[in-house]
């Protein structure tokens, strides 16, 4: 009996403990001394701290110090050096952002600050190597957080930003991970309807964004990942939403979503299956019917 009482206040005073290095921690963000520590220590609790966000937005210096790691690495990306260990370093430090960019709390504070900007250079570079792949997965992984989170204010900050062109570049070129990262950005901004609006606003945009989705779903013909086909057509399924779009994909869907070639990768995706379904219908239904349900010539 005596042992159970004593047990019981253990979990407490192990959470106080891990409450005091959390502190502890992000004090040693500070110093360049104890930062690195510090960095891979946070970025492994920060599931596990649910108010690690606002401690970090709020704290004295830590935000700066975040930024300094990310400005540090810049002199590496061009001509391109950056190794595995400075990747892993920056890439902590963006797991923390990322802790800031989805909470309720800080989200506002971090887009007035402009902070998704520091992270644009890694999304511009090509190299293939793999602390740079890492690299630009970590950065896209801060700005898919902020499109998770459904909010106007998300959209509206991005529209004001070069993101479109560079998740498009990354879904043309990069690995299959980053390029479902990218994608799912493009979907977020898709399903809002100022992002829609803003795509289809002119011809330019609209046809960049239908003509990297056409050679994705060629890409997907020949190597199929029903992650990446499944955000590729939803891209797809919302552009047939806009009347302009959807008379240009009557004339540019790829016909591999028109035919089997994907049958077999969708066989157990119902979800897919059925916003593909959706996509053809769409397109084939877009003529203006007259009240005696007899089909009218487009205007």
């Amino acid at each position: 009996m005596h042992s159970l009482a004593t047990a019981a206040p253990v979990p407490a005073a192990l959470a106080q403990v891990d409450r005091e290095k959390i502190y502890q921690w992000i004090n040693e963000l500070s110093s360049p001394e104890t930062r690195e520590n510090a960095l891979l220590e946070l970025s492994k609790k920060r599931e596990s701290v649910p108010d690690l966000a606002p401690m970090l937005w709020h704290s004295f210096g830590t935000i700066a110090a975040l930024l300094q790691e990310i400005v540090n690495i810049y002199p590496s990306i061009n001509p391109p050096t950056l190794t595995a260990h400075q990747s892993n370093r920056v890439c902590n430090a963006l797991a923390l952002l990322q802790c800031v960019a989805s909470h309720p709390e800080t989200r506002s504070a971090f887009l007035a600050a402009h902070i998704p900007l520091f992270l644009y250079p890694f999304l511009h570079t090509v190299s293939k190597t793999r602390p740079f792949e890492y690299l630009r997965l970590t950065s896209l992984g801060v700005i898919g957080a902020l499109v998770k989170t459904d909010e106007q204010e998300v959209i509206n900050f991005l529209l004001t930003t070069e993101i479109i062109p560079l998740c498009l570049r990354i879904m043309e070129s990069g690995s299959e991970l980053s390029k479902t990262v990218a994608t799912f950005i493009l979907q977020k901004i898709l399903l809002d309807d100022t992002g829609l609006a803003y795509i289809c606003q002119t011809y330019e945009r609209f046809s960049h964004v239908a003509m990297i989705l056409g050679k994705m779903v060629l890409q997907l013909s020949k190597e199929p990942s029903a992650r990446l086909l499944k955000h590729v057509v939803r891209c797809y399924l919302r552009l047939s939403d806009n009347p302009r779009a959807r008379e240009a994909l009557r004339q540019c869907l790829p016909d591999q979503l028109k035919d089997t070639t994907f049958a077999q990768v969708l066989k157990d995706d119902t979800t897919t299956k059925r916003w593909l379904a959706q996509l053809v219908k769409n397109l084939q239904e877009g003529q203006v019917t007259d009240p005696r349900g007899i089909p009218l010539p487009p205007q």
